[in-house]
């Protein structure tokens, strides 16, 4: 049972595509029942459609985390629907600006900071007091970016700050709640190929000269990680923050 997440509930946000969406799979292949949400409500009831085909249990509602009332909602309806009993989340969601810093506008670095760092932060909260109830079993993972960890030169630098916080927010969680019988960590991606990558490409030749393995990441190589920082037989791992780069940092 090492290897099952079997009788255990996850929230993951933002897994309609890409890597959240490989990570609700793979959650679910370890048996776990998964909550998850996207803005798009087209998107998200075709990923539903597509899951209950295949088997899987995930359940589904619209939300925008940057906003504080949603995230309110979101937590509200994860409680109902798991009786009050949240063991895993999974904060997947992020957004990417790519200008010069003395481009951006007031909106777009609040947009920046309220949806990957912000969002995170009052989800936890949010989720703390669901994870409780199921002593040792509570794992947080925060989707970073191999961009906080090391500097890289593509217009990102608000968005490697709000990273970089979330990085600190993994440690610093991880010396908090112990007590409360919940490990945080968290995973930072270098690119990864999903459709938000496809709209970078005049970036990845550089990027792609970088590393060792002479390409860019699939999301399936992001969320086994993930799931394995979930499993008991990681219990022993916390506030570590483990880069999926090929090599890259």
């Amino acid at each position: 049972m090492i290897w099952s997440l079997q009788g255990l509930t996850a929230l993951v946000t933002s897994s309609t595509r890409g890597i959240g969406c490989a990570i609700v799979e793979e959650l679910v292949g370890l048996e776990a029942s998964v909550h998850t949400c996207s803005r798009n409500e087209n998107e998200l009831d075709k990923c539903l459609v597509d899951w209950k085909s295949l088997g899987f249990e995930v359940f589904g509602s619209i939300c925008d985390v940057s906003v504080g009332v949603e995230r309110k909602k979101l937590t509200e309806n994860v409680s109902s629907l798991f009786d009050s009993k949240l063991n895993i989340f999974i904060n997947n969601v992020g957004v990417y600006l790519w200008k010069p810093t003395v481009e951006f506008t007031a909106e777009e670095f609040s947009t920046l900071t309220n949806t990957n760092f912000e969002s995170a932060s009052y989800l936890c909260q949010f989720s703390h007091p669901l994870d409780l109830k199921a002593p040792g079993a509570g794992s947080v993972v925060f989707i970073s970016s191999m961009a906080a960890v090391i500097s890289i030169n593509l217009g990102g630098s608000f968005y490697s700050a709000a990273k970089g916080a979330l990085n600190q927010l993994t440690k610093t969680l991880a010396c908090e709640w112990p007590k409360d019988n919940i490990r945080t960590n968290c995973v930072a991606p270098a690119f990864i190929r999903t459709p938000l990558t496809k709209a970078k490409k005049k970036c990845l030749k550089s990027v792609i000269s970088r590393t060792p393995l002479g390409r860019i990441g699939e999301p399936k190589e992001v969320s086994s990680l993930v799931a394995f920082l979930c499993l008991s037989v990681a219990c022993y791992i916390a506030g570590r923050i483990i880069c999926v780069d090929g090599g890259v940092t």
